[in-house]
């Protein structure tokens, strides 16, 4: 179909620390959890009320993963660019087929934009040049999706 679309766009707070890792290939991905709130007031009560949604975001653009791995943190806030994508793998304890769907950013494509204050990022200085470099532990393999927790809203 020409024309189509898929991009999302969103404005959220890391869950988690970044989880690095690589795939079957040697890959490098990086994958983020991501909670974005709606508030409002109730109506009928006239309380205040929440909403949390959690996303998962797989980074397959290194830079962009590098950036990631280094600067992001439990509770930072950033803004994501990329695509919706569903996949489909086999739980080794079940043999059941389960399926998620995640907000991918593609090797050349997507976006991540740091938000907030450099207190809120890390204690490393944001004005520092990403580095890796050869004594790094090799990232393990991942082929399961991240599990989120409700106990686990930075906010």
């Amino acid at each position: 179909m020409s024309g189509s679309i898929n991009k999302v766009i969103l404005v959220g707070n890391l869950g988690r620390d970044p989880e690095v890792g690589a795939l079957q290939n040697g890959d490098r991905v990086v994958r983020l959890s991501l909670a974005t709130s709606e508030k409002w007031k109730d109506k009928s009560s006239g309380e205040p009320r929440e909403r949390t949604e959690w996303h998962r975001v797989v980074i397959f653009n290194e830079p962009v993963g590098r950036i990631a791995e280094q600067y992001l943190q439990k509770g930072s806030t950033v803004y994501i660019e990329g695509q919706l994508q569903t996949r489909k793998w086999t739980d080794q304890e079940s043999g059941q087929d389960r399926w998620t769907t995640e907000i991918v950013l593609q090797r050349y494509k997507g976006e991540l934009t740091l938000l907030g204050s450099r207190n809120q990022s890390s204690s490393n200085n944001v004005n520092e040049e990403p580095s890796l470099n050869n004594d790094q532990e090799k990232p393990k393999v991942l082929d399961e999706p991240l599990s989120i927790d409700d106990d686990e809203i930075p906010f």
